[in-house]
């Protein structure tokens, strides 16, 4: 069984709540229910991880690095430098 890696970055755990006409109503919770159904439906254990701290999104990529859980970067629709190196570092970013 293969792990995959959901990040929810900064104030992603307002979904639902902050700016429905904006964002939609479907809450974080909503969306890691349903992103698990696919993945125990597809053999995958899914983990997830929502932050207001950069640093902890990144010391969990790392890790993520070097205990085999696959990461897919989808959602960061920016990156900074530092957030980049440690995605390339542990060969993750999906090009």
């Amino acid at each position: 069984m293969s792990d995959i890696l959901l990040i929810h970055g900064p104030n992603l755990n307002l979904l639902g709540t902050r700016e429905p006409g904006v964002y939609g109503a479907c809450t974080l919770e909503e969306i890691n229910h349903t992103a698990a159904e696919q993945c125990a439906s597809a053999g995958a254990r899914l983990e997830t991880l929502q932050s207001n701290s950069e640093a902890e999104l990144v010391d969990r990529v790392q890790r993520a690095g070097t205990d085999g859980t696959r990461f897919i970067a989808v959602s960061y629709t920016h990156l900074r430098a530092h957030e980049t190196d440690s995605y390339l570092v542990c060969r993750l970013l999906l090009e």
